[in-house]
């Protein structure tokens, strides 16, 4: 049975008008990732990997080119669109981890449950919380915790509504080795065990290799798929 394609892309690219007039920041590209899989987006700084990875998760608009999420094609969506689609399907994990610093982390975990108007909000957070090792952190304030620990409410924030899709911006980046080391490997146990599809940024070499797939990027453009031990040209609209 063919895997199900959980992200299309067709030709997508951004551009942005500066003094100096328009600055084409995103080449056209094209790909797709299934549904389960493992994909970093990986590059150097200002080869814009985060801004492919906004415009996947529908933080940003594409200027051209289409974006289908779980065949929900959200380039045709307005902002309020985009942001239902983002609480149905998505999580999202930032590098500075952007807990609320008046809650605690059990209430941090439980505040996209509560919108979504799930009543077992608690309940939920209380879980998931206990699979990443914090039960006894639940009413510490994001101050009281370590880079690590914080990074940690964050993932459990982003899982609890069992999205279908986790986007990750540098999630280890702001952590230590032993605290990235974590990270990583709850991030991969939860992708499996929930089969959600992870597509996270990073310039860690390291942690790109964790990943069933690599999109190498360079001046805003797709320069190379690495899936495992082969290399392939990658599927690029260049206009």
């Amino acid at each position: 049975m063919t895997p199900k394609i959980m992200i299309s892309t067709k030709a997508i690219s951004k551009t942005v008008k500066t003094t100096q007039g328009e600055l084409q920041i995103l080449q056209p590209i094209s790909f797709d990732v299934k549904a389960g899989e493992s994909v970093a987006i990986i590059g150097a700084s200002g080869s814009g990997k985060s801004t492919l990875l906004s415009l996947l998760a529908g933080l940003d608009e594409v200027t051209e080119g289409e974006i289908h999420l779980d065949g929900e094609g959200m380039h045709s969506m307005d902002e309020e669109q985009r942001a239902q689609l983002r609480g149905a399907k998505v999580g999202f994990i930032f590098q500075s981890f952007m807990l609320v610093q008046s809650l605690t982390a059990i209430e941090n975990i439980m505040l996209p449950a509560e919108i979504a108007g799930h009543s077992d909000a608690k309940q939920r957070a209380l879980e998931i919380l206990h699979k990443v090792g914090l039960d006894h952190r639940a009413s510490h304030y994001p101050n009281q915790l370590s880079g690590g620990e914080q990074q940690r409410v964050a993932i459990a924030r982003a899982f609890i509504s069992q999205p279908k899709i986790l986007f990750a911006d540098e999630p280890t980046g702001n952590l230590d080795a032993a605290n990235s080391e974590k990270i990583e490997k709850l991030l991969f146990e939860l992708n499996q065990n929930s089969h959600t599809t992870l597509v996270l940024v990073t310039h860690d070499q390291e942690l790109a290799d964790k990943c069933e797939r690599q999109l190498h990027m360079q001046a805003g453009e797709l320069t190379e798929v690495f899936i495992q031990s082969e290399t392939v040209e990658p599927a690029v609209s260049v206009g």
